[in-house]
């Protein structure tokens, strides 16, 4: 599977890369290739090496004013003109979503996919990585979309939150057959 995961370039505490690199074990373990913003700093440098080291395949996409900060041999790389292009892009070669820790950009990247999802432009599965309860209240505004009429669909049609990443990845490997 491509898997795609959202995340921040920030460097956090063990409390967050700690799952991430368990996470990126996972991916790479099973065989899988990371889809990624192709950044070699913060969290996305430890889910790259994590996913690296096990064994898996990386697939990054930067953007122009980014490609200085580009991690250097990977599997491909890609370098968008954009954000914009640089979110087609990454969903565009992805099978999956997950989305772990991050800021505004994680954020915006989320929102994405799930509108594209709530209105049926695709039907990826999507995993909310909720580490340390960091999603806790992002899924409470969720639920609340949701059981106030504001979704077209179920929520659980478009999000699965998973509290730890065995559950996020063995999700996504049901949801697409794989095992």
């Amino acid at each position: 599977m491509n898997i795609c995961v959202f995340l921040s370039a920030a460097d956090l505490d063990d409390r967050y890369t700690g799952p991430a690199r368990e996470f990126a074990r996972l991916l790479g373990k099973g065989g899988h290739t990371l889809v990624w913003g192709g950044s070699d700093v913060g969290l996305m440098k430890v889910v790259a090496d994590g996913v690296e080291e096990a064994g898996g395949r990386l697939l990054g996409v930067s953007v122009e004013f980014l490609a200085a900060k580009a991690r250097p041999g990977v599997d491909e790389m890609v370098v968008a003109k954009d954000l914009a292009e640089r979110k087609r892009l990454l969903l565009e070669k992805a099978d999956a979503v997950v989305i772990m820790v991050g800021g505004t950009g994680t954020l915006d990247e989320a929102t994405e996919i799930l509108e594209l999802k709530k209105h049926g432009h695709t039907e990826k599965p999507v995993v909310l990585l909720n580490t340390a309860g960091f999603y806790d209240g992002l899924k409470e505004q969720f639920r609340r979309m949701d059981d106030e009429g504001f979704l077209p669909r179920p929520l659980t049609d478009l999000v699965f939150f998973a509290e730890e990443p065995v559950g996020a990845l063995a999700h996504l490997e049901e949801s697409l057959g794989v095992a």
